[in-house]
């Protein structure tokens, strides 16, 4: 048996280094790509065979209601080191409000089952220890894809064991019902993440770097507490603004139909005489009629009469060197984040 185990360390051993030779240029928070990469590829096999069928059978057997009471009553315990962590982190006011969750959840939520505090208007946090250990300035590392645990850094590594201390699941007795708790909260989990899995297999090319930078990207979120990350990847654009398009659609129309109008109004008399207009040919409006809204405007001639309004056709002939925008076409949603 001591012979057998040790060689199966040494193909893994000789697998992971095999992996980690593959990746050429890692990029810098992800100095073990090709590592993590075989981790990650355990990971799914080990999600593909068996969490994700007994999360679909959870799924499958148990009603909506009761899915949702227990997605509560594992929320309303995770507000336990929420609270903890906040107070941890002198956030004396989200700690205060975790506590009052728990309270009201626990109380008139029949033990967490409802979340009644989210209908009080109480907001919900995320925290963990690993982010208190962010926010005292201890560096991410770099990022590490942990068996059976998934995507991580070296500092949310070490933060498991913290939230693992600050959960009440570990002090529930006998140890048979703790490991229960949490073996039911992951088939809850991960039977609420099925939606997000299919889409994910559908829509990533690469679902390793997907997870990574997703992760990544979401942890400096939650460490900024929603602003702007300093470490932000995103350009600079400045002091600028951006050119305001919608002005610039709005006052090409009246400059064109300005020039169409100008072109359309008869330069003399005789020019009207000699060209019968939409005027002349449409019924005479009675007298004492009010002018139709949105009939267009008469120009006022050198002898001070009124010209004849432009006509239909020309309002809407396009002069030579005019070029008309194609209409913008809206597209329906086709995809649905849920």
């Amino acid at each position: 048996m001591t012979t057998r185990m040790r060689a199966v360390s040494i193909g893994v051993a000789a697998l992971a280094l095999t992996a980690c030779s593959t990746v050429q240029t890692p990029s810098k928070d992800d100095p073990w790509e090709g590592f993590n990469r075989t981790v990650y590829t355990f990971n799914d096999k080990v999600d593909q065979y068996a969490l994700k069928p007994v999360a679909k059978g959870y799924v499958k057997i148990t009603p909506q209601p009761v899915r949702d009471s227990v997605t509560n009553f594992f929320a309303n315990i995770g507000d336990v080191y929420n609270a903890a962590n906040n107070l941890l982190q002198l956030k004396i006011t989200d700690g205060v409000e975790d506590i009052m969750r728990i309270v009201i959840n626990t109380v008139f939520g029949v033990g967490g089952l409802f979340d009644v505090a989210t209908l009080a208007k109480l907001p919900k946090h995320n925290q963990d220890f690993g982010l208190t250990l962010g926010h005292y300035g201890v560096p991410a590392g770099p990022y590490i894809v942990l068996p059976l645990f998934g995507p991580s850094t070296v500092r949310d590594g070490v933060g498991l064991v913290g939230n693992y201390f600050i959960n009440p699941l570990t002090y529930v007795d006998p140890a048979a019902l703790s490991w229960g708790l949490y073996g039911l909260n992951v088939v809850s989990t991960r039977a609420n993440l099925l939606g997000a899995s299919d889409l994910l297999e559908g829509a990533a090319i690469d679902k390793y770097s997907f997870v990574r930078n997703t992760y990544l990207q979401r942890r400096r979120y939650l460490l900024s507490d929603g602003h702007a990350s300093s470490d932000s990847s995103l350009p600079d654009y400045g002091d600028t603004p951006p050119p305001n398009y919608e002005d610039a659609d709005q006052g090409a129309a009246p400059a064109a139909g300005a020039s169409g109008a100008a072109a359309a109004v008869p330069a003399s008399g005789a020019a009207r005489a000699a060209t019968p207009t939409a005027a002349s040919m449409a019924p005479a409006v009675p007298e004492g009629a009010s002018a139709a809204v949105g009939a267009p405007a008469t120009l006022e001639g050198p002898a001070g009469a009124a010209a004849e309004p432009a006509s239909a056709a020309s309002q809407t002939t396009v002069p030579g060197g005019d070029v008309v925008p194609p209409a913008r076409i809206g597209f329906p949603s086709l995809l649905r984040l849920r």
